[in-house]
């Protein structure tokens, strides 16, 4: 498993995301401002917030998925750690971690990986973790087999 490819590939992830949310803040934002052409009264001021909640939601969106690649882009290419890490790649007994941004189930290199937080809970069981520790993850006991 290459873990620099992982890392290329969750980025093209976050960047696809960040184009839909991106878009999907300029719709809403046209969608509002089209409300003034065609409406008057309290209906064009209800269409008008309306639009205007869409276009913060997406753009709240937007910026978390900037975020997220911004941790992405610093996990670095930096040998085999010793201890599970934010940037650690991690095979245990219950499949793949990675341990970046909460971006779920990933299908990579034929592969299933979950790309899990360092805040999340399985992510802080793995935190500071060797090869042949201990973790709880779905109410089971797992072990760590390989560190990348």
């Amino acid at each position: 498993m290459n873990k620099q490819s992982l890392v290329t590939y969750v980025k093209g992830l976050l960047e696809e995301k960040m184009q839909v949310a991106w878009e999907a803040m300029e719709a809403a934002q046209a969608s509002a401002n089209d409300q003034g052409k065609s409406s008057m009264g309290d209906k064009y001021e209800t269409s008008r917030s309306m639009g205007q909640l869409d276009r913060n939601m997406h753009a709240k969106q937007y910026e978390q998925f900037r975020i997220e690649r911004t941790v992405i882009e610093r996990i670095g290419n930096s040998g085999v750690p010793e201890r599970g890490a934010v940037g650690s790649l991690i095979r245990t007994t219950a499949g793949w971690f990675f341990i970046s941004v909460s971006l779920g189930l990933l299908k990579f290199e034929d592969e299933t990986i979950i790309a899990v937080s360092s805040s999340s809970p399985v992510g802080l069981s793995l935190l500071g973790k060797n090869e042949k520790d201990k973790f709880r993850f779905q109410n089971k006991e797992h072990t760590i087999l390989q560190l990348i």
